[in-house]
């Protein structure tokens, strides 16, 4: 399998039996866009161009530069290019996981939640297209040069984890579709600020939670979660703390699962 470029690893110990790490993982495609761009088919379908004038022009002397703007009639292209991409990534970070904490392991995929062969370990991945100051949208068109996304995974030990990471706050139509009553009448009541950043920590948590219980998309992002916002709002106020909390008043450890909410590293993993 080729090898991706990750950057901006971090790795964080949970507990005992729980570890995550998260990182960058980048690709220049420029090359592709171009490719695309000036591939002779598209120009003999969209110009009506002869293979003959086609001659003409190869012996012109060209002045060109790199496209960084694709047409968004390709961006299926580039959406599955970088879907490829991370499913590569989640999967060489985990190499890198099994190796910092010196485990000689494979992955299961066979079944939901996957495991480690031999150990019998939980894993669990997430990932997510990355913000960039250079994305830009402008005349139909969509500013690529490299695809960035943020990938993340979780090891457990002990039982099935959840992990979700995020880049972007989630649109608040997006919100009032799937989130329950006691959670809207929360979030209204908060500055702008805080009610994104809450609603987004909210996401994550059902996201977490329906990788640890399988449920469907519609079930577990119409969980309630509202017992857990005033939580969420004393343990976050800035934007590089980390906490965890339970997600029950229950005081017994085997029967709660913890929260972890990284802020600096835009993740939230269920544990």
């Amino acid at each position: 399998m080729p090898t991706s470029n990750l950057t901006q690893i971090q790795y964080t110990q949970l507990d005992t039996t729980t570890w995550c790490v998260t990182a960058q993982v980048s690709e220049s495609i420029s090359h592709l866009v171009t490719g695309i761009l000036w591939n002779k088919s598209l120009w003999l379908s969209s110009c009506n161009t002869s293979c003959k004038d086609i001659i003409k022009l190869n012996s012109l002397n060209w002045y060109y530069q790199v496209a960084t703007a694709a047409p968004r009639h390709l961006v299926p292209a580039l959406a599955r290019k970088q879907r490829q991409q991370q499913r590569q990534g989640v999967r060489q970070l985990l190499q890198e996981l099994l190796k910092k904490l010196e485990i000689d392991d494979t992955l299961d995929e066979s079944s939901f939640p996957y495991r480690l062969v031999n150990s019998q370990y939980y894993v669990c991945f997430s990932h997510t297209g990355a913000s960039s100051s250079k994305q830009t949208t402008e005349s139909n068109q969509t500013n690529f040069t490299h695809l960035h996304s943020k990938i993340a995974v979780v090891i457990s030990r002990q039982r099935p984890a959840g992990i979700d990471i995020e880049t972007h706050n989630i649109a608040w139509h997006v919100v009032k579709r799937f989130y329950s009553k006691s959670e809207l009448a929360i979030l209204q009541e908060l500055s702008t600020d805080q009610r994104e950043r809450t609603a987004k920590l909210l996401w994550q948590i059902k996201e977490s939670f329906i990788k640890v219980n399988q449920y469907t998309l519609a079930q577990g992002l119409g969980m309630d979660y509202s017992y857990l916002i005033p939580s969420l709002i004393r343990n976050n106020r800035e934007i590089n703390s980390t906490s965890v909390l339970n997600d029950s008043e229950d005081t017994d450890y085997q029967s709660v699962y913890r929260i972890a909410t990284l802020q600096s590293q835009q993740t939230v993993i269920v544990f």
